[in-house]
């Protein structure tokens, strides 16, 4: 199956990526001033173009400065400078890899820290227990600013072909705003943008339109979609299918299948609905299942870091193989296995209780190994945990101020 792994694979719209390992999507927070890729940032990706990877797809960049998922992100605008993301783009394309930016907007998953514009289809706040109160209320959003959105996904991805890149992935999973309207527990509206599956699904559909209207035929377009949220009454596999078999009737060129949110972070091997998952390929049940009816290649992640287990995704009919921690520790892992196929790629775990600063620990930790990469350094396999949880928010908050005071308004 190894010769599977590294076979390439047919786009829809005539690109082809050269094999089935893509680097999927982390958040790195390493922009520079105005929310831009910097040299450090061209060093991480540099690191995973040399690495051997198919297809690399950018941490999110978001359509509107005002809404971020954190400080120290990137975004891209209207008027956004756009000779920085040149620049990142030759430096993920100099292997021969495709390289995807993945464009979103976090709805009502915005930390209070950073003020900002909290938009949501609906006014449900943020359940995160004992931490919720590190999130702001979200306002519903009115039919302008829907509209206003569609717009923005469209404009951002019109800047990143005339930057160089190869696609765009749309961010519709992980609780972000696009899973907030698919889903029945963020969305109680009663107007065409909520009730029904249909309604429900209606901006993503509007968005992804949008944009391959706008884009050249060649320019991939996918989706990032959850194969479930992993909360009772929330968006299930069955949702999933049936927006995945719309998504077909679009056209699009690829499905990312992913699961969860910050409330049920199953996208780190965790639910809030007592559901178990496997502990590697988290999603693969899911995605064979959606595989099979689906029009377009799929693609699975979640903490795949065997060669066995790669090998494994493909052989239940997923065409590609997303990898995110792995290769924030070991960025060549791809090439390694060309020759090693018994290596494993090293990960640090976190085994506290507290699900919401388990979570919050991992990412630190992740982030952190970006951080290293991007600096020129070694990855570091057995961080403290609690170091660096204490780390990241003192730089996290720092990053805050600097943001709230600049850009929030």
């Amino acid at each position: 199956m190894t010769n599977a792994l590294f076979s390439p694979l047919l786009l829809p719209n005539g690109r082809t990526i050269p094999n089935r390992l893509a680097k999927a999507a982390m958040e790195e927070n390493m922009a520079v001033d105005g929310h831009l890729p910097g040299d450090e940032l061209f060093r991480l990706y540099e690191a995973w173009a040399d690495g051997g990877v198919g297809l690399i797809i950018t941490g999110n960049v978001m359509i509107d400065h005002r809404a971020m998922t954190g400080p120290g992100g990137i975004a891209l605008e209207d008027n956004t400078p756009i000779d920085a993301f040149k620049q990142w783009a030759n430096v993920g394309r100099k292997q021969g890899a495709e390289f995807w930016m993945q464009i979103n907007h976090p709805g009502r998953q915005v930390y209070a820290a950073l003020g900002g514009k909290v938009w949501s289809p609906s006014d449900v706040p943020m359940d995160m227990g004992k931490h919720s109160t590190l999130f702001s209320r979200p306002t519903p959003m009115t039919e302008v600013e829907i509209h206003e959105v569609i717009k923005r996904f469209a404009t951002t991805a019109i800047h990143a072909a005339k930057a160089g890149f190869t696609g765009v992935q749309i961010h519709a999973a992980h609780g972000y705003l696009l899973s907030q309207f698919l889903s029945p527990l963020t969305n109680k509206r009663t107007d065409q943008w909520g009730g029904s599956l249909d309604n429900r699904a209606r901006i993503l559909f509007d968005i992804v339109k949008a944009v391959k209207a706008a884009v050249p035929n060649d320019f991939a377009v996918s989706v990032k979609l959850n194969s479930a949220d992993f909360q009772r009454g929330g968006f299930d596999s069955q949702d999933a299918k049936k927006v995945v078999a719309g998504l077909g009737d679009l056209k699009v060129d690829l499905v990312e299948l992913s699961g969860g949110s910050y409330e049920s972070p199953a996208m780190q091997g965790q639910t809030a609905d007592g559901r178990t998952l496997d502990r590697e390929a988290y999603f693969l049940e899911f995605a064979k299942d959606i595989a099979n009816e689906a029009i377009m290649p799929v693609m699975t992640t979640g903490g795949i870091k065997r060669l066995a287990i790669a090998e494994r995704v493909l052989s239940e009919g997923v065409d590609m193989v997303g990898m995110g921690t792995a290769l924030a520790f070991n960025p060549g892992i791809p090439n390694e296995w060309r020759q090693r196929t018994n290596l494993n790629a090293r990960v640090a775990e976190v085994n506290w209780k507290d699900k919401v600063l388990r979570g919050a620990a991992t990412m630190a930790i992740v982030k952190r190994q970006l951080q290293r990469v991007g600096r020129g350094k070694r990855p570091k396999f057995n961080p403290s945990p609690l170091f660096t949880l204490i780390r990241y928010q003192i730089r996290f908050k720092k990053l805050a101020r600097q943001y709230r005071s600049k850009y929030s308004n």
